[in-house]
């Protein structure tokens, strides 16, 4: 095997990448390569398992590590800089040293699959959770001119609000809503955000970045009251032929 590429995070029970990076190698002849998933517990341990794997040249990250493992690399690409959130990593080895660049393809892949799907009329949408790939989101939103609202446990201040403040009146203005946040990935299936659902209505698009399972609550409730819904299968097919394009740059 002479190259390795993979999966960090912690837990990955719930990722789809490897299965798809190794059914593109099969279908497109790629040979002597492999993706692998590599489960961390702590992001401390990353130094250690890059150490521990020459043959590696590139990696995606997931959660939590988006944001994380940014001081752990050489470089950042100037729009991952912006949103402070890696999702792709590349390897470049030279006598013996290896120099890591971090870039961000949610980026892109949230983009292309949001314009496939969503009207684009209102401008305005609200942002469930204010993690690393909800940075992604709003950053992709902002430059489309979309007025957002940004849910958070976590955050305050300007732009952001609780779930408690979602109101009968915002749920109505705002057509788009984006889960960002892990509420309802596999195996927690049975979970959702918190949110009004009675408000949904058949004018809402619900954008779940979740891909497994293919319809999380939180679709399946926009569903039941007549919204557009899609989940993040498409946005992971995007972002990952992106990062191919990065490695192999």
């Amino acid at each position: 095997m002479n190259q390795i590429f993979g999966l960090i995070g912690f837990p990955l029970g719930h990722s789809f990448s490897k299965g798809y990076f190794d059914k593109k190698f099969s279908s497109e002849g790629i040979r002597n390569t492999a993706y692998e998933n590599f489960s961390l517990e702590d992001i401390k341990q990353f130094p250690g398992l890059i150490a521990a794997n020459p043959r590696l040249v590139g990696l995606n990250v997931t959660i939590p590590y988006k944001e994380l493992v940014i001081p752990y690399l050489n470089e950042i690409d100037m729009e991952a800089a912006e949103i402070a959130a890696v999702n792709t990593i590349k390897f470049v080895r030279t006598s013996g040293k290896v120099k890591l660049t971090g870039y961000n393809t949610d980026i892109i892949g949230f983009k292309k699959s949001l314009l496939k799907f969503w009207d684009n009329r209102d401008k305005k949408a609200i942002i469930l959770g204010s993690g690393g790939a909800s940075k992604s989101v709003l950053y992709v939103l902002n430059a489309l001119g979309v007025e957002v609202v940004v849910v958070s446990r976590s955050k305050a201040g300007k732009g952001f609000i609780n779930y408690s403040d979602l109101s009968p009146g915002l749920i109505e203005e705002n057509k788009l809503i984006i889960n960002t946040t892990p509420l309802g990935m596999y195996p927690h299936i049975e979970e959702a955000p918190d949110i009004p659902y009675e408000y949904i209505s058949s004018n809402h698009f619900l954008f779940d970045l979740i891909y497994n399972p293919d319809e999380t609550k939180f679709l399946k409730m926009g569903r039941m009251k007549g919204a557009h819904i899609l989940n993040g299968l498409n946005m992971l097919v995007e972002q990952a032929e992106k990062s191919w394009e990065i490695w192999n740059s």
